[in-house]
């Protein structure tokens, strides 16, 4: 031991082997392993049995991993400016969810219900920016996703329970406005790690599912709490479910005097024209799965 401002230890090992078997036969290593421990290395001897080369081997700590970039590719003003655009559009959808949650709490549900339509108007904003702007990055597609799960899966909920909390009893409504989150939290996760299909939507997308509770607590339908109650239920069951929905890039293929029918509609009754296009969509997911199996 030595005096000085510090004290250095030092820890030394010596482990010699005995005579072991392999296969039925006698093999004799004898070794000597000394583990000299420092401050920041390990260093391993290790002596094999005369006439074999001596190994030594250092470890030190673990080098740091590589910082992955929040905007792959170049980085030039232009292309910066074009991603904090971006991630603006998402952060925007982000607090138009809590103000959403706000006003519900404060009884302006209406209010709520608007901020809730912004909310999916800046969320289908964000992803449109990034591809044109090619600004495209994983952090983008996680922010998305967090932002998704605030402002439809949280917001919305509340937004809803509050339209129906003096309509049906307050323990129903909870239940179904929490399942509700528990289904958009499973959704996000499942597209997250799912691979993507250009035609079809694995279930009902939250951004869509938010939008059709936002709009009916806006347009307030004229049906009964329970009623209402039931298809907040079986839209949250729609979201997890495996029924294929056709995207909207498909949908605007179809024949054109198909679109003049809900023009139509709303002329008449725009409420139960809504009604009738949402339970159309919901339908046209379990047709699409019969048909796939049949073939």
């Amino acid at each position: 031991m030595r005096r000085g401002g510090s004290i250095a230890r030092q820890a030394l090992m010596v482990r010699v082997g005995r005579r072991s078997t392999d296969t039925g036969r006698a093999a004799t290593a004898t070794r000597a392993e000394v583990l000299h421990i420092g401050s920041d290395s390990v260093r391993t001897l290790t002596i094999p049995a005369p006439g074999a080369p001596v190994d030594v081997s250092v470890a030190g700590p673990d080098p740091a991993p590589a910082s992955i970039p929040l905007l792959p590719g170049e980085r030039t003003m232009s292309r910066r400016a074009s991603f904090a655009l971006v991630n603006a559009c998402t952060l925007a959808s982000l607090g138009l969810g809590l103000l959403a949650i706000f006003l519900a709490m404060d009884g302006q549900v209406r209010i709520a219900a608007a901020c809730l339509v912004a909310c999916v108007i800046f969320d289908g904003l964000d992803g449109a920016l990034a591809r044109k702007l090619g600004v495209a990055s994983p952090f983008g597609a996680q922010m998305d996703s967090l932002a998704d799960m605030c402002s439809f899966g949280l917001a919305a909920p509340v937004v809803v329970y509050a339209s129906l909390a003096d309509e049906v009893p307050p323990a129903a409504a909870a239940i179904a406005t929490v399942l509700v989150a528990g289904c958009a939290a499973i959704r996000l996760a499942r597209f997250n790690v799912s691979p993507k299909d250009g035609r079809f939507f694995c279930g009902v997308p939250t951004t869509m599912a938010a939008a059709v509770l936002a709009l009916t607590v806006l347009i307030g339908l004229p049906l009964p709490g329970m009623v209402l109650l039931g298809g907040v239920t079986l839209l949250a069951f729609a979201m997890v479910s495996s029924f294929p929905y056709a995207k909207l890039a498909r949908l605007m293929k179809l024949p054109p005097w198909l679109f003049l029918l809900p023009i139509v509609g709303v002329l008449i009754d725009a409420r139960m024209t809504f009604v009738l296009i949402v339970a159309t969509y919901l339908v046209s997911g379990p047709i699409l799965w019969m048909r796939a199996k049949r073939v």
